[in-house]
């Protein structure tokens, strides 16, 4: 069993969104997943509640939980765990980050969330770990998916190479109780979480 956490301290950034789609693009490839929701908002458990499959599993838990979840999880033979955590909550996101395989922070291409990056940078260093941005929401046209690219190189956490665009299937998908995949199998949405998917799956395999 593999688990990857999505963390950031600032909300808004897509954590949700992709914690969702990833667990729906590995429920694509067969692998029994989990998506275990840490966040008391429960976005992703009323996602889940509009669904009729139950691959991804949807597990609602306070973080001070997660250990047990997770060897439960671990008993029950789940392929993938993937960690959605709260803004804002230093206990969801450390112990998030401490149980995971591979961490991603979402960043929305802005001055502003970059520079707000710090705090969560701090945290993965406190559990004593490494993370990997993903740039999420870029605008579809223009430089600024580039540009904030190349501020995040400034930083000492890589970038995934794979970008998730601002598109309006991410949102109705959501609300359909889907993922991108599913709503919309040939759009540039669904393609982008392919992407993002193989590369996490290629990552993941590294550490076996």
């Amino acid at each position: 069993m593999k688990t990857i956490a999505i963390i950031s301290e600032k909300g808004g950034v897509g954590k949700t969104t992709l914690s969702i789609n990833l667990g729906v693009a590995a429920a694509l490839k067969n692998k029994a997943t989990a998506i275990i929701d840490l966040d008391p908002q429960a976005s992703s458990s009323e996602w889940g509640d509009l669904r009729e499959s139950d691959n991804p599993a949807i597990i609602a838990t306070p973080a001070s939980r997660l250990n047990n979840v997770l060897e439960s999880a671990s008993e029950e033979k789940f392929d993938l765990i993937v960690l959605d955590t709260a803004a804002r909550v230093e206990s969801s996101a450390l112990n998030a980050a401490k149980a995971a395989d591979l961490i991603l922070i979402p960043c929305c291409p802005s001055l502003f969330d970059i520079k707000a990056l710090k705090n969560t940078i701090d945290l993965v260093k406190i559990a004593k770990k490494t993370a990997t941005f993903v740039l999420s929401s870029v605008p579809t046209t223009g430089t600024v998916g580039e540009e904030s690219a190349e501020a995040l190189k400034d930083f000492e956490f890589p970038l995934c190479p794979v970008k998730i665009s601002s598109r309006i299937a991410f949102k109705r998908s959501l609300v359909e109780g889907q993922g991108v995949q599913e709503y919309e199998p040939r759009g540039k949405a669904a393609e982008e979480i392919a992407q993002l998917y193989q590369w996490v799956d290629k990552q993941l395999k590294k550490l076996k």
